[in-house]
């Protein structure tokens, strides 16, 4: 179901509702229509118009469906409304709750099914009815805390407010529980950050081949199926670049249009991991007929978590199902920075690896050192992390010239050899 004149009716119509369908299929629904009304504005009862609500209770009761899913997120009084004008047997979901729908069932860490419920259910309270009295006896939740009886209602308290205060305490439990994994992860970074391992996150569109390019280049096994969201949990794998150096490379959640704000917030975490990279890559499925539009959902997620302006390498992924080399090329003129890839035959993969190397490398500072024989691990750490452009053995110790990351410039300041003009 689509309001047209919803915000984000930038995608064609009927591509946006194709996109819907294939999330309904993945969320293991049936999809056996759609039906599209075009106006200015929603309407500020029923979203879509009351005339058109109720041919839609007429399809829904003719056909017997059971589901009813709009395109759009709908306000808590539309909810209302038009479960109103479709009867209560009939399910009612927006865009939103099949996305945190789908995220759940590909949730598999604990991290991730923290990250998920705390999305349903920052998007669940403003939503409560009546229907919800089940909820204290839910809110022990599956991430296995414990509500210490806030299901007990008090004085003159409705059902309703008791169901809020339950989701209240739940999500401020499951927020402090983020909020661990978050240091835990940023603990981690630093770490990373001391080895001077560069990191590089590859982000793209949902189904673009983020998984199936992992695998390609660490023989990672990561779960890659034709199907949206197919992965949730970042994967990071270490692999060894064309010259010889290290890169750990990371796949992350996909992205979408609308993605929901909810799930924006819930994933702070991980998507710092996106955040705080050297590089990214960005994959892009070259065959889709809405390529540009994923582009720009793409870029407008990376804006939305603060990893806009990074390095980023465009790879132009599936290019072994183009009809011409010229289509291969019309597509990379449209995207600076980008290597043409089929990340499914490893097409195109080696020079996507050699540019990765080359954009890294022009991260690197260039400096000399004179490192004392027994401090071997700083030698050991240039060798492993650096590009040596001469290498001698002095009486003094081990002198070299050459690059390494900016983040382990620091770690070599007190060994440094500095021009009488510095």
């Amino acid at each position: 179901m689509k309001g047209d004149g919803s915000a984000a009716a930038d995608w064609p119509v009927e591509e946006s509702l194709d996109e819907l369908a294939q999330l309904a299929r993945t969320a293991g629904l049936k999809v056996v229509g759609r039906a599209v009304q075009r106006l200015m504005h929603p309407n500020p009862a029923t979203f879509i118009g009351p005339g058109k609500a109720g041919q839609v209770a007429e399809e829904v009761e003719a056909v017997g469906i059971d589901t009813v899913i709009f395109d759009d997120e709908l306000s808590p009084r539309h909810q209302r409304e038009l479960e109103k004008v479709l009867g209560e047997d009939v399910k009612l979901i927006d865009r939103t709750a099949l996305i945190l729908d789908i995220f759940a069932q590909h949730a598999h860490t604990r991290e991730g099914a923290l990250q998920v419920e705390l999305a349903q259910y920052e998007y669940r309270l403003p939503r409560l009815t009546r229907a919800w009295s089940h909820l204290a006896r839910q809110a022990g939740g599956r991430a296995g805390g414990t509500t210490g009886g806030v299901g007990v209602r008090g004085p003159g308290e409705t059902q309703l407010e008791t169901d809020r205060r339950v989701i209240g305490r739940r999500i401020a439990l499951l927020k402090e529980e983020l909020e661990e994994v978050r240091a835990h992860r940023s603990r981690y970074r630093a770490r990373r950050r001391r080895e001077g391992i560069p990191v590089v996150s590859i982000v793209g569109y949902t189904n673009a081949g983020k998984s199936t390019l992992l695998n390609t280049i660490s023989s990672a096994e990561v779960l890659a199926e034709d199907m949206l969201f197919a992965t949730l949990d970042p994967t990071t794998r270490r692999v060894e670049l064309p010259g010889g150096g290290l890169a750990l490379f990371t796949d992350t959640v996909g992205f979408i249009q609308k993605l929901p704000t909810q799930l924006v917030a819930a994933f702070r975490a991980t998507l710092e991991e996106v955040a705080e990279a050297d590089l990214l890559i960005h994959v892009l499925d070259v065959t889709h007929p809405q390529m540009e539009r994923q582009a720009v959902a793409v870029f407008e997620t990376l804006e939305d978590i603060g990893a806009a302006g990074k390095p980023l390498i465009t790879a132009l992924n599936k290019i072994d199902r183009l009809s011409s080399s010229d289509v291969v090329a019309g597509a990379l003129e449209r995207f600076e920075e980008s290597v043409g890839i089929s990340a499914r035959t490893g097409m195109g993969v080696d020079r996507l690896l050699a540019r990765i190397e080359q954009t890294l490398e022009a991260q690197m500072d260039r400096l000399e050192v004179l490192i004392p024989y027994e401090a071997g691990e700083k030698v050991d750490l240039f060798h492993r992390r650096g590009l040596i452009e001469r290498e001698t053995h002095t009486a003094e110790g081990t002198r070299i010239l050459g690059r390494i990351p900016h983040e382990i410039v620091g770690y070599f300041e007190a060994v440094r050899v500095r021009d009488d003009g510095d």
